[in-house]
């Protein structure tokens, strides 16, 4: 009768199911999955928050494997090109090509508040009536005028200026010194104020130490005030850039030609700084590809 409660009493409980195996875990997979997952969250996240994560995560952002699958997949029509002047493989410096998939800068403006909707934010102005001092009072928001911000000027001169670090902005020495890249400046320039002013447009391509390689500084443009509904572009495409180029100097100077108690000025207007990638290397690569589909 035991031995036959005993059945019973298994007949009625069902078998034990095996315990659900732990899922797992970011941490526990593979090198190779890790950076195929990685690859797919945005590079500000990786760069802001997933290297901080731990040292592994730390190595992988670091790495160039990472950045390099970002780019070829992301950024496919440059990968042809950038390619071929990677940095090394044991560059020390972190995330180099990481920087460049965050901030994308080619074919983008580089210049920080280029229409002056902001004043003269991420500007240096300077004025000649204080001996060509910096100064931060000098600028006037001109809500009516189409481009927003102008000099403010009653004969005498003002000068604003932006120096960019092509570095910080993204690019590497590689890509920099490859022969591959031309940069292109341009300036448009428009008197709402109603008086002759005299312009100037001085581009400076500058080394590691600041030091010019290369330049642009046409002849100053003559802005006259009945003349004001013409608004003169002055545009310069640096092509064939020397070795060395890591900074930008882009300065713009106005002098009023004539003396007024009021305060009048030349209009900042959309000024821009943009990198791109030379046509010729680009009709070359598709050259290049064209080729390959015919075989």
């Amino acid at each position: 009768m035991g031995a036959s409660a005993s059945r019973n009493w298994l007949v009625g409980v069902s078998a034990l199911e095996p315990e659900p195996e732990e899922a797992l875990g970011l941490g526990q997979l593979p090198t190779e999955l890790l950076e195929m997952v990685l690859s797919h969250v945005p590079p500000h996240v990786l760069l802001g928050r997933c290297r901080r994560v731990c040292r592994r995560w730390r190595d992988l952002v670091d790495c160039q494997a990472l950045w390099l699958n970002i780019l070829a997949r992301d950024h496919a029509a440059l990968w042809p090109v950038l390619r071929t002047c990677l940095p090394p493989a044991d560059d020390p410096r972190p995330c180099v090509l990481g920087r460049f998939c965050e901030l994308r800068p080619i074919g983008r403006n580089l210049l920080r508040n280029p229409k002056g909707e902001e004043g003269f934010l991420k500007w240096t102005v300077l004025s000649s009536e204080d001996g060509w001092a910096a100064e931060e009072e000098n600028s006037e928001v001109i809500p009516s005028a189409y481009m927003l911000t102008s000099f403010l000027s009653a004969y005498r001169g003002y000068h604003k200026k932006q120096v960019l670090d092509l570095e910080k902005e993204g690019f590497w020495p590689e890509l920099l010194d490859s022969g591959k890249i031309e940069i292109c400046v341009s300036d448009w320039r428009k008197d709402q104020q109603r008086t002759d002013c005299i312009y100037q447009l001085t581009v400076r391509l500058l080394d590691a130490n600041q030091a010019i390689l290369d330049h642009f500084s046409p002849l100053p443009f003559p802005i006259w005030k009945w003349r004001n509904s013409v608004s003169p572009r002055v545009s310069h495409v640096f092509s064939n850039l020397k070795k060395g180029v890591r900074f930008v100097s882009f300065e713009c100077c106005t002098w009023d030609l004539e003396f007024r108690n009021e305060q009048y000025g030349i209009s900042v207007t959309n000024s821009s700084v943009i990198v791109q990638i030379l046509e010729a290397t680009i009709r070359k690569f598709l050259h290049q590809i064209y080729r390959l589909l015919l075989l």
